[in-house]
């Protein structure tokens, strides 16, 4: 009986005995000591290394996300290093796992309808559509709005002043400020462009497929988890979480 072998293929990176080949790039002689983390992740998003104003732009991306405090990703991630203090990376992993349309994976549905949208056309009337469909759905607008930072998301602004500083500005941001202008007046709210929605309209701007926009965030924040799996061992939040919740949820017995 012979076997065929199947059409595997890939063309991220392949060795020999000597090399390790990355997107065309020596790992040794070519990456590593000459690129920094948030380049490499750059090339693995994109095929290729960055312009200098790419790297500064990509790198604040990332940086931009690592942290944000108590989060519900932060908790899961100290809640399940408490049930799991062997598995380190479970207790990232969990973290991780929350990374959705509401935290943080809302990159994707901003980064989605700005690619999805005619760029070199009207972009008030485009931002109507992309309005319209979400406030009809009753739906939240991914990347507008948030509950802390108004009237203006700092992060936000900051990473759109980066984008311009670089020479690399364009309709992305136009649109995505539309849209936060039109889903404001549409609802009668002050609904700023938020850190997720900046970026995925430079995640756009930089051609990253909004497919993979998320993994910005997951890159990002899976390097803030880790720290707070350390600050967990060294000042154990955990037991005091689950006393907490266990005793509001059981109150009714007394």
């Amino acid at each position: 009986m012979s076997f065929e072998s199947p059409d595997f293929r890939s063309d991220i990176s392949w060795s020999t005995a000597k090399t390790i080949t990355v997107f065309g790039h020596d790992l040794v002689d070519d990456l590593v000591g000459k690129v920094n983390l948030g380049d490499m992740g750059f090339l693995e998003l994109t095929g290729r290394l960055p312009t200098p104003g790419e790297s500064t732009v990509f790198n604040a991306l990332t940086v931009s996300l690592v942290e944000h405090g108590l989060t519900p990703s932060a908790i899961a991630t100290r809640m399940t290093r408490y049930g799991a203090p062997e598995s380190l990376q479970s207790a990232v992993a969990a973290g991780l796992l929350g990374l959705g349309s509401t935290f943080v994976g809302s990159i994707e549905g901003a980064a989605r309808y700005v690619q999805e949208a005619n760029l070199d056309g009207d972009l008030e009337a485009e931002a109507a559509v992309i309005v319209e469909k979400f406030v009809s759905a009753k739906a939240i607008v991914p990347g507008i709005g948030h509950p802390i930072h108004k009237p203006l998301d700092p992060r936000a602004e900051r990473l759109f002043g980066l984008l311009d500083d670089a020479g690399l500005g364009g309709p992305q941001v136009t649109l995505i400020r539309e849209v936060a202008r039109q889903a404001g007046d549409a609802l009668g709210k002050v609904l700023p462009v938020n850190v997720t929605g900046a970026i995925g309209a430079i995640a756009s701007r930089l051609g990253i497929d909004w497919r993979v926009t998320r993994g910005i965030g997951v890159m990002a924040r899976a390097v803030g988890l880790v720290g707070h799996v350390l600050e967990e061992i060294r000042t154990p939040t955990a037991p005091a979480i689950w006393r907490e919740v266990d005793e509001a949820a059981t109150r009714h017995h007394e």
